[in-house]
């Protein structure tokens, strides 16, 4: 069954402004941030995703551990950021339209944390906010068909990819299909599945726009478990989605590295040879001195291959 929910003019209007703002990010060559801007949001993402759930870690302190750096802090905190690195440095070997890719990441997730992690659980699970049962999610014997039927819904149904995902990431949180961890697992494949919507969801630090919001973010969950559809949660995850995308061009000035300029260029140019000229064309803003040392030094670290001399020389991104 499809999941339920409506397509309101809220919706539409929200899906027209990210479509527009994902056009304006390819017209601004941001569709693979700067270096720098990836680096810092991928930290603020899982911070803000774990904090979400307790943990103690600040910013600071997980870019010292991913630096090798010693940090004092809780154990457990600490193997859960440290599975959370590992995790999000291996989006790119997961498919976002797997079940079996969902339960490997998992598993990485909540390595050593939980007995059985990467497996559906089996038993009755009830989500408690202070003294109280806020949610009761179905029962063990079901969660692997009701998944099935979701992952079904994610791959199969017509309407767009942006709704899916947000309409993903509620019934996800409604199954509660592990014993743990469901939250981070949550969040994160919807970002997932937005990466195939488009590259630049996966260093868009759409968490930390949750965090900022988190009370809001549970009332929206509750209020959408009370109607018996998600279309609430869909109307604010579309928020979010909008804000980031806004966030993300307020950065367009920012100087791009040599490195940056050639990693945003493979996304244009894909395995074709090109020539310096070409470069050129897609960095107007630099001069022909600066497109050759650009190209130089992508050579000399191995990232492209030249092949012929002067007027002849074309250049092709190594796989």
């Amino acid at each position: 069954m499809k999941p339920p929910y409506e397509i309101t003019s809220e919706i539409l209007k929200l899906t027209s402004s990210i479509s527009e703002k994902i056009g304006e990010v390819k017209s601004a060559k941001l569709i693979k941030p700067p270096t720098e801007l990836r680096k810092r949001n991928r930290i603020k993402s899982i911070q803000s995703s774990l904090e979400i759930e307790g943990n103690t870690l600040t910013v600071e302190q997980i870019t010292d551990l991913i630096n090798n750096k010693r940090v004092l802090a809780p154990p457990k905190d600490i193997i859960e950021v440290k599975n959370a690195i590992e995790l999000y440095s291996k989006l790119n070997e997961f498919n976002a339209y797997e079940i079996d890719s969902l339960c490997r990441a998992h598993g990485i997730l909540m390595n050593t944390l939980i007995e059985n992690a990467g497996q559906f659980r089996k038993t009755a699970v009830g989500i408690m906010k202070g003294n109280n049962i806020t949610h009761v999610a179905p029962s063990g014997d079901i969660v692997f068909p009701l998944m099935k039927d979701l992952f079904d819904y994610l791959k199969n149904d017509n309407d767009i990819l942006l709704i899916k995902s947000c309409v993903f990431h509620y019934e996800f949180e409604f199954i509660h299909p592990f014993i743990d961890g469901n939250g981070r697992m949550g969040r994160l494949w919807q970002t997932m599945i937005l990466k195939d919507y488009s590259p630049v969801f996966e260093y868009l630090p759409i968490e930390s726009l949750i965090k900022e919001r988190q009370q809001e973010y549970y009332d929206v969950l509750g209020k959408s478990d009370n109607q018996g559809k998600s279309t609430g949660f869909i109307e604010f995850m579309l928020k979010i989605i909008d804000i980031a995308l806004e966030d993300l061009l307020k950065t367009q000035n920012q100087t791009l590295t040599s490195i940056d300029r050639i990693s945003i260029f493979k996304n244009f140019i894909g395995n074709e040879s090109f020539t310096r000229q070409d470069y050129l064309r897609h960095n107007k803003e630099i001069s022909t001195a600066t497109a050759s040392r650009d190209l130089k030094e992508a050579v000399n670290n191995e990232v492209i291959e030249k092949t012929g001399e002067k007027r002849l020389t074309k250049y092709r991104y190594k796989n």
